[in-house]
């Protein structure tokens, strides 16, 4: 085939990579959750964290995504080419796992969505419970991990074009006709509504500086973009393009929006559901103020549908390829690297799907499902700027060592010391600001020392389980059968983990799934739903043992 009979490449345009990347970055809910903690004071912090943090945050990403422009990997790449593969495998991990925890979120808005849709109320405690909630999530990102490879680069193009325009469009609405109502003489529901209504009062107390840890979750993700560089006709001109038309978007989004929503909610008394139906009621009151009903609700519920299976689908391809595409092998477990037939790394989704399962099994010991909402938000307020430290060590390392990274098209800050005072500044208020994100802030009395316990012990099973994986794989390399366990202790595992599934999903239906039922039909379907774990279980033994017979050769 010569040149001219050979397919021209399909480049993305970087106005389609802007809001793929907005679809990960901001949204109106995003407006919603910080609303409710801080109420109109969250207005101030929109603008202080705008200019402190947004704008340089963006500006960052598109330094990194100019200067490795060829790299296919995102932070992962950054990592490894200014510190090395150990430095660039833990940041590929814990940017990766600290994902899943929105995954399970975003799963959750979207049956929340279908839950308006279908009942045109956010009473989902009535309608559905805790654990048809937690089974129609996991039905939901289940269905997503599994597909994702089927979403290729066009349909996600397509999905994010579509969400992500449709939510600033709908962001852009409400704004309007807020300021069209109160031109009207519409009631403002914060009173009162003046300057000092925007202040804080108690800006050094713990309540508060712990809130901000959501800000940096809400404003984060335009890195995972980074991938899609390699996609650009032009990256290193057009990437920076993409990430400054998200920062203008974002600043529309954040100060508009919080004013709009301290005109309809009333801001020193909101309702304890606002971050899992605020969106909701505030189309719903906006929709019945113009006398136009319900109307307005169900258009951003179906939006909202379609923006968050957007979401899903780009953290997952994304995030995938940061994860898959640039990290040293040797750090990993041969079976997460092993690919089927089709190219697809299949262990590592039966990974991912598991500990997205176990993040919703924990959230499921909290009472109510507003609860289970909040803690997911809270804990990714955690985790997520933690993750975002990397991004910043990165910048950091390549404004220390310039003479080793060759100036790139574009240039966030000319002077060096400038640029690195910014990376060292961002990299401390970003660590500070997850770190304060430990306090449980939507806490009860009864939930508090709970979510508390939650919130350490999540992250420190992210951090523990990142360290066993490179042991395993050095077990692996260090025996001569290339195993890291025994056939009986892969047994003994197996095991243990068949009594506890059944074990939990015994107590599960009992209690709260099946209890509407008599006895006697309740307990038939608990013995073979019982019957079915067993069977996979022993299945996935059965293919264990085999990956464990096998040598090497055979794996690779």
């Amino acid at each position: 085939m010569n040149d001219l009979e050979k397919p021209q490449k399909q480049y993305i345009p970087w106005m389609v990579v802007g809001l793929m990347d907005f679809v990960t970055v901001i949204g109106f809910d995003d407006i919603i959750y910080n609303f409710q903690n801080q109420g109109l004071v969250a207005f101030t912090s929109w603008i202080i964290m705008t200019f402190f943090y947004v704008i340089p945050y963006n500006l960052i990403v598109a330094h990194m995504g100019s200067t490795f422009s060829e790299h296919g990997g995102g932070i992962t790449s950054w990592m490894r080419e200014t510190n090395g593969d150990t430095v660039g495998y833990y940041a590929a991990w814990f940017y990766w796992i600290t994902g899943l925890p929105y995954v399970v979120d975003v799963a959750n808005s979207v049956v929340i969505s279908f839950g308006w849709i279908t009942n045109g109320n956010g009473n989902i405690q009535a309608n559905l419970g805790n654990a048809w909630f937690g089974i129609l999530t996991a039905v939901i990102f289940v269905i997503f991990i599994w597909l994702q490879h089927f979403f290729k680069n066009k349909s996600l193009e397509i999905m994010s074009t579509i969400g992500g325009g449709a939510m600033f469009i709908m962001t852009i609405l409400f704004v309007v006709m807020t300021f069209i109502g109160l031109s009207k003489g519409a009631p403002i529901a914060t009173r009162p509504f003046d300057f000092k209504a925007f202040i804080p009062k108690d800006f050094f107390s713990l309540s508060f500086l712990s809130t901000f840890g959501l800000f940096v979750f809400a404003m984060n993700g335009s890195e995972l973009a980074a991938p899609y560089t390699k996609d650009m006709r032009h990256p290193a001109r057009d990437f920076p393009k993409a990430l400054k038309m998200i920062a203008i978007m974002t600043m529309f989004l954040t100060l508009f929006g919080t004013f709009s929503l301290g005109v309809y909610f009333n801001a020193h008394h909101l309702p304890n559901d606002l971050k899992m139906n605020g969106s909701y009621y505030a189309f719903q009151a906006i929709g019945r103020q113009f006398g136009l009903g319900n109307s307005l609700m169900y258009l951003f519920a179906v939006v909202q549908g379609i923006y968050m299976l957007a979401q899903l689908a780009v953290i997952l391809d994304a995030s995938t390829r940061v994860f898959l595409s640039d990290v040293a092998k040797r750090f990993m477990p041969r079976q997460l690297t092993k690919m089927n037939e089709d190219g697809l790394p299949i262990n590592g989704y039966w990974m991912t799907t598991i500990l997205c399962a176990l993040i919703m099994a924990l959230g499921a010991l909290l009472p109510k499902i507003n609860d289970i909402f909040n803690w997911l938000l809270n804990l990714n307020g955690i985790v997520s700027p933690l993750s975002t430290c990397f991004l910043f060590w990165s910048y950091t390392m390549v404004r220390l060592h310039q003479d080793r990274f060759p100036t790139p098209d574009y240039t966030f800050l000319k002077n060096r010391k400038v640029g690195l005072v910014v990376g060292i500044w961002m990299l401390g208020i970003t660590f500070l600001l997850g770190t304060l994100g430990f306090f449980p802030t939507d806490a009860t009395a009864d939930t508090f020392a709970l979510m508390l316990v939650l919130n350490i012990v999540v992250p420190i099973g992210m951090v523990a389980l990142g360290v066993l994986m490179p042991w395993i794989a050095k077990r692996q390399r260090n025996t001569v059968s290339g195993l890291a366990f025994s056939r009986n202790t892969w047994l003994v595992f197996t095991a243990l983990s068949l009594v506890g599934l059944i074990a939990a999903a015994t107590y599960g239906m009992h209690v709260n799934l099946l209890n509407h039922l008599t006895p006697v039909i309740q307990w038939a379907i608990i013995i073979a739903v019982d019957l079915a774990i067993a069977a996979v279980v022993i299945k996935v033994t059965a293919n264990g043992r085999h990956q464990l017979l096998a040598t090497p050769d055979d794996e690779a």
